[in-house]
């Protein structure tokens, strides 16, 4: 008789994870995995638990209820270093405390690699996230003269300078504008393609139903439903969900739904 064929675990589990804070239930009973290769979009109205589950998936977070795991392996059982040798994360704050350039900021994004054999490669990781995300010309600035976008941008060349096969961007795309929108959402479904687990917070239906390969509605802490964006970006369900009345129309070049609110 021949061995089961093994299922490599998800990149990326939550299983019946919740979390709470006093008596508010942020994140209720969600059960939501990912796998390497494909970029999952989490979206939903303000407060809906979206970046507090981002949070729970990164590690940063502990559920209050059941469990996050990567690789397989809980969380909770992964020392700081390794942890950050296979998962990078971006945050909606953009923060740097002194005067850095953005080359050393984007530097800050190989310090878990040092005193690895990885180390040599830094000089090309960095590089090659600046051009990805389009601030090599800024190299030289001092970080906080930048303007949000710039800032959103060298933020996230320093998460993909980590050069980590799983990748959670928490809004990557508020503060830039249409071009970096879709120049971001493009590198990351280039990312997936190219082998990682995407999660990226987006409030932009569109955006999502463009590039996500799987979208995750949330809703008052619950995940409504996870799928093809075609399944998933529903009139019905989106104007449920949001309180508004929308319809959806196809990209009449890709046939993508792109969610167009209805206006009296």
């Amino acid at each position: 008789m021949s061995a089961p064929k093994l299922t490599p675990a998800p990149a990326l589990a939550a299983r019946e994870a919740s979390y709470s804070v006093g008596q508010a239930v942020l994140v209720d009973g969600v059960t939501l995995e990912v796998n390497h290769g494909e970029l999952v979009a989490l979206v939903g109205p303000n407060g809906a638990g979206k970046s507090t589950l981002l949070s729970l998936l990164t590690g940063e977070r502990v559920p209050s209820a059941g469990s996050t795991e990567l690789e397989g392996t809980p969380l909770r059982g992964w020392n700081h270093k390794d942890l950050a040798r296979r998962r990078a994360v971006l945050t909606q704050e953009n923060h740097v405390a002194f005067s850095f350039r953005v080359s050393e900021v984007v530097e800050m994004g190989r310090a878990p690699w040092r005193g690895t054999e990885a180390d040599s490669d830094d000089e090309f990781a960095i590089a090659d996230a600046m051009a990805r995300t389009d601030v090599t010309h800024l190299a030289e600035r001092v970080f906080s003269s930048l303007s949000g976008g710039e800032k959103a941008r060298a933020s996230l060349a320093r998460v993909l300078a980590q050069r980590a096969p799983i990748i959670l961007l928490d809004e990557p795309t508020a503060a830039l504008d249409l071009r970096h929108q879709e120049e971001v959402l493009t590198l990351a479904r280039e990312l997936a393609r190219e082998g990682a687990a995407v999660v990226v917070v987006v409030h932009d239906l569109s955006l999502a139903g463009a590039y996500a390969d799987r979208v995750a509605v949330m809703d008052r802490g619950q995940l409504v439903i996870a799928g093809a964006p075609r399944e998933v970006l529903t009139a019905e369900l989106i104007s449920r969900v949001y309180g508004t009345p929308v319809r959806i129309v196809s990209d009449p070049v890709t046939g993508n739904p792109v969610v167009v609110p209805e206006r009296s």
